[in-house]
């Protein structure tokens, strides 16, 4: 490799690097705003088909596949809870996940509406 390719590769590598960081998400970990779903919501389809049980550990997330597990972290009191997604959202700007009403509480935030997470797939 000559020094104009190892050049154009390593300002790849700090682009992607930089590109990462600002997503809030580096080697597995994605932070951001979590919100709750609404009671309305319960018993309605979700977008894999199964309805929305507000007393289940379920959340929608735009990326991850249905079935796939996360950890949630609150990010205020350090309280965690893993949940299963299985719906597409959030669709409010801003949001990296909306969770069942049971993740909110056990989270901590059901009075504050939106808390600070982060995010880790569980294999």
């Amino acid at each position: 490799m000559n020094n104009s390719q190892s050049y154009k590769l390593h300002t790849r590598l700090i682009t992607l690097f930089l590109l990462l960081i600002i997503s809030g998400t580096v080697f597995g970990a994605e932070t951001g705003i979590a919100a709750y779903y609404s009671d309305v919501f319960q018993g309605r389809k979700t977008a894999s088909g199964k309805p929305y049980d507000k007393n289940a550990l379920t959340a929608a997330h735009n990326t991850h596949s249905f079935g796939t597990r996360l950890k949630v972290t609150n990010l205020n009191n350090n309280k965690t809870v893993i949940v299963k997604v299985t719906d597409r959202g959030p669709h409010s700007r801003g949001r990296i996940i909306d969770l069942s009403r049971r993740a909110a509480k056990e989270l901590g935030f059901i009075k504050q509406g939106l808390t600070e997470v982060k995010l880790e797939v569980i294999n």
